[in-house]
C-alpha cells in the first residue's frame, strides 16, 4: 500500500516537472525508434531554422552524425502549444512565432512533410557524403541492398514475393540484407531462392550509410526504410506501393521512386 501511493506521488511530480519543463523550451523525445526521431527532429528543426527556435533535440549526437544537422535557435517562450501534421505548415510558413512547440505526440510522416524534408536532405547532400564511411561506394557498385522491416511489424510485411519481384527487375552484382530480424522465415526464404545474398547486420547508423551506397535499394515500408531512400542520392529505389496498416504511405510517394 505504502509503495502504491509512494510510486502515485513520485508519477505526479514526473509530470509537474514535464510540465513546467515544456514551458521552458522547445525539445524532442525518444517517441518512436531512431528514424521515427530523425524525421521528427528534421521536421522541428526547419521551424526553428525559420523562427530562431531554441530546440533541445533527443538523440541529437546520433542524428547528426548521418550528416543531418539539426538547428538550435535562441527563442523560447512563456507558453506552448502542439506541434502536429495539420498545423505544421501554418507554423512553419507564419510571419512570427510566440510558443515553444510541443512535437511529441506527432510523427510528421505525411507527405508534404516529408516531401520537404526529403528537399531538405537533398540540399545537404555534400555533408551527409562526407561523413559516410561508405562514400567511396556511390556510383561505383550495381548492388542491390534490401531492407526488410519485420520485428513487431512482421505481420505488416509486404511479403516475398514483392522482394522476389524486385530483385527479378535488376540486372545486379550483389545482393545485401539487412532486417532486424534475420533468421525470420522470410529472409530463409528468399537465401533459399537466391543462394548469395550477402546479410549485412551493423549498427542503425552504419546500416543506413552503407545501404544508401547501393546502386538499387529495395525498401519495405516504415521509417527507417524510409530514411535509407532519403539518403540513397545515386541509387535507384523501390517502395511497396500500397497503404499499410501502421504507418503512413506518404513517407514513400512522390520521392520519384518506383512503387511495386
Amino acid at each position: 500500500m505504502v509503495l502504491k501511493i509512494l510510486n502515485k506521488i513520485i508519477i505526479k511530480m514526473a509530470r509537474r516537472l514535464h510540465r513546467k519543463n515544456l514551458k521552458k523550451y522547445t525539445y524532442t523525445t525518444n517517441n518512436g525508434r531512431l528514424c521515427n526521431q530523425v524525421i521528427r527532429n528534421l521536421a522541428v528543426s526547419l521551424i526553428a531554422k525559420k523562427h530562431d527556435l531554441f530546440v533541445k533535440y533527443f538523440n541529437q549526437e546520433l542524428v547528426e552524425s548521418l550528416g543531418l544537422d539539426l538547428y538550435k535557435g535562441k527563442n523560447y517562450y512563456s507558453d506552448i502549444i502542439d506541434l502536429n501534421n495539420n498545423n505544421y505548415f501554418e507554423i512553419l510558413l507564419g510571419n512570427k512565432l510566440e510558443y515553444n512547440l510541443n512535437p511529441n505526440n506527432e510523427y510528421f510522416q505525411d507527405e508534404k512533410i516529408t516531401d520537404l524534408i526529403y528537399d531538405h536532405i537533398k540540399s545537404v547532400k555534400l555533408n551527409i557524403i562526407s561523413v559516410n564511411n561508405y562514400r567511396d561506394r556511390y556510383e561505383k557498385n550495381n548492388d542491390i541492398f534490401i531492407h526488410i522491416r519485420l520485428s513487431d511489424a512482421s505481420q505488416w510485411n509486404p511479403g516475398i514475393n514483392y522482394y522476389k519481384k524486385c530483385i527479378e527487375k535488376i540486372d545486379y552484382d550483389n545482393i545485401y540484407v539487412s532486417s532486424d530480424s534475420p533468421s525470420h522465415y522470410i529472409i530463409t526464404k528468399l537465401k533459399e531462392i537466391f543462394p548469395n545474398i550477402i546479410i549485412f547486420i551493423n549498427n542503425e547508423r552504419e546500416t543506413i550509410h552503407f545501404g544508401s551506397t547501393c546502386k538499387h535499394v529495395i525498401l519495405s515500408h516504415g521509417s527507417f526504410s524510409s530514411v535509407i531512400g532519403y539518403l540513397s542520392f545515386f541509387s535507384n529505389v523501390y517502395y511497396p506501393n500500397y497503404k499499410p496498416a501502421w504507418c503512413p504511405l506518404g513517407m514513400f510517394t512522390n520521392k520519384g521512386w518506383t512503387g511495386v
